[in-house]
C-alpha cells in the first residue's frame, strides 16, 4: 500500500528579487514525522530550489547541481545563471524520463536578474512570475492568483508567499501551518528565515 505524503512550496518573482517559501512539516500517511525539515535548499549563494517529492531524489539532484555550479565557476570564472541552471536541471530530468526522479521543483535565483522556474519530473520547464508545487498547491495558487501584482516589492512578495503556504496548511492535511521557511534572494544575496505561528 502506498503511503501519502505532501507539502506546499511557493515561488514569487518581483522586480528586485525572488522569494521562495515552504512549510517545514514532513508527513507520512496520517502521521507527522517532524515539524522542522528544510524544504528550500541553497545550490549557490544566489540560487535555491524548493523540494516536493522524493527526498532522496531531490538530495541527489541538489548535489549534482552544486557540483555543476562549482565546476562552471572554476572553469569560466563567473557564476552559472539561474536560467542556465534551470535548463541544466530540465535536461537532467528529461534524460531520466524512463526511470524518473519523483520530484516537483521550483528553482529561483538572482544572478544577472531575478528568475523563477517550475520543473516537473520529466523535465518540463516553465519560467513564470509565481508558481507553487506540492499537495497544497491548489490552495496556494488561488492566493497567488488573487493577490500577485507586477509592481510588488520583495517585502510584499514575502508576505504573500507566507500567506499562500499558511492557507494551504489550513486546508491540506499534509502541509504544515505552524512554521514556514522563507528564502529571499536579491542582488545583495540570499537570506533565510523561519516564520512561526
Amino acid at each position: 500500500m502506498e503511503k501519502k505524503t505532501g507539502t506546499t512550496t511557493v515561488g514569487i518573482k518581483v522586480k528586485d528579487g525572488v522569494v521562495l517559501a515552504a512549510d517545514t512539516q514532513a508527513s507520512l500517511d496520517h502521521m507527522v514525522e517532524t515539524l522542522n525539515i528544510k524544504k528550500i535548499l541553497p545550490i549557490t549563494d544566489r540560487i535555491a530550489i524548493t523540494t516536493a517529492g522524493s527526498v532522496g531524489d531531490i538530495q541527489a539532484l541538489a548535489r549534482q547541481l552544486e557540483a555543476e555550479a562549482r565546476y562552471y565557476q572554476f572553469s569560466w570564472g563567473r557564476s552559472l545563471t539561474t536560467r542556465a541552471m534551470a535548463n541544466l536541471l530540465s535536461n537532467i530530468l528529461n534524460e531520466n524520463r524512463g526511470y524518473p526522479y519523483m520530484v516537483q521543483i521550483i528553482i529561483g535565483g538572482y544572478v544577472d536578474e531575478p528568475t523563477l522556474a517550475n520543473l516537473d519530473p520529466l523535465g518540463g520547464l516553465v519560467f513564470d512570475k509565481y508558481t507553487t508545487t506540492g499537495s497544497g498547491s491548489p490552495f496556494a495558487i488561488a492566493i497567488l492568483e488573487d493577490s500577485y501584482r507586477d509592481d510588488m516589492d520583495v517585502k510584499e512578495a514575502k508576505e504573500l508567499a507566507i500567506r499562500a503556504v499558511r492557507t494551504a496548511g489550513k486546508r491540506d492535511i499534509y502541509t504544515g501551518d505552524r512554521k514556514i521557511q522563507v528564502m529571499t534572494i536579491t542582488k545583495d544575496g540570499m537570506k533565510e528565515e523561519f516564520v512561526e505561528f
